[in-house]
């Protein structure tokens, strides 16, 4: 009887002493320390900016009013500097991830530890659209500290709030997330999870690869075709139709040229170092080729701010991404003289 009382209580002891491991890992202190570092500079930018919006009034030459200008410029260099840090932090937060699958059983890459639990992927994802969202805002700053009035300042500040409440979502999610990754549970590995288990088909819409793979082509000519024209609806739309089709060619097919195996299906593991942490290149190339094609038309069309220069760098980088994909699977092939 004493016997089976005591195993709930070492289960129990057990599990708290693997989210203290998981806690204590000098990534995760890294990283939920400089987390929170920035999340309290920024909400003291988020207080001073209500502030800010209750009471401001550029037409008016008073002190309080020039006072209120150099705090909006505080805030902007601080949102302008925590933006450039959370950056840096996102692929330090892939980093950090993969090197909890150590830690976890079953998890050989970050794609295990990612779904551990249900906050990982919301949180991942929540993360990039933050980012997109924050580069977006430093081109309307960019473009308001051009004019002498503040024409877009509140329509800078407003969209800073949205951002702010996102980033506080993102900050609950962090500190839930690593606290809820269990280390006494068996999680899938990137096998079982971006697999093809039981024959079913891993893509979306029951595309095959061959469908996917024209796809990725005509989507990527769409692009080069819309935005040099300046075709803004096309070229939105293909922007955003190219970033899930990239993303399952990434994973299902170019990826396994990476890892010179047909089974071997995961975002992640070209991250490590035995792949030259390429992954690292191949990801960014893509997210900074899309955020700089919507950055264009949409200082283009909304603010009458033609930037040519966005508009080049999202076709260098996303034509690098395309060469950079489709040069592993030419190497195979003259390697090998077949293909996957």
């Amino acid at each position: 009887m004493a016997r089976s009382l005591r195993w709930p209580i070492c289960l129990k002891a057990r599990e708290q002493w693997g989210m203290n491991e998981i806690l204590l890992s000098h990534e995760v202190i890294v990283y939920l320390l400089s987390e929170a570092i920035l999340y309290l500079l920024l909400l003291l930018a988020f207080a001073t900016t209500v502030g800010l919006l209750r009471k401001w009034d550029f037409q008016h030459f008073t002190t309080a009013q020039f006072k209120r200008e150099n705090r909006a410029y505080l805030v902007m260099t601080i949102i302008f500097f925590v933006t450039l840090l959370k950056l840096l932090l996102l692929p330090y937060f892939v980093y950090t991830v993969d090197a909890l699958s150590n830690l976890v059983p079953g998890a050989m890459c970050a794609a295990g530890v990612v779904k551990a639990n249900g906050y990982g992927g919301v949180l991942l994802v929540l993360k990039v659209v933050i980012l997109l969202l924050s580069g977006v805002w430093m081109s309307i700053n960019h473009l308001d500290l051009q004019q002498k009035n503040y024409p877009y300042f509140y329509v800078k500040m407003g969209l800073f709030v949205v951002i702010f409440l996102l980033l506080s979502g993102e900050f609950l999610l962090d500190i839930l997330y690593f606290t809820h990754i269990e280390t006494t549970k068996t999680v899938s590995c990137c096998s079982v999870i971006y697999g093809q288990t039981g024959g079913t088909n891993g893509l979306p819409l029951g595309l095959d690869l061959k469908r996917l793979l024209t796809l990725f082509y005509l989507l990527y000519g769409l692009i080069l075709l819309t935005l040099l024209t300046e075709m803004f609806a096309v070229a939105l739309v293909s922007l955003l139709l190219f970033a899930p089709v990239a993303y399952y060619s990434v994973v299902y097919f170019f990826g396994t040229y990476i890892y010179e195996l047909p089974t071997h299906k995961c975002p992640f593991c070209m991250m490590q170092y035995h792949y030259h942490y390429v992954g690292y290149l191949v990801w960014g190339l893509l997210l900074f080729g899309l955020f700089f094609g919507v950055d264009f038309l949409v200082m283009w069309r909304f603010f009458r701010a033609k930037r040519t220069k966005l508009k080049y760098f999202a076709l260098l980088l996303l034509t690098l991404f395309v060469l950079l994909c489709s040069g592993y699977v030419l190497y195979y092939y003259l390697q090998n003289g077949v293909l996957l």
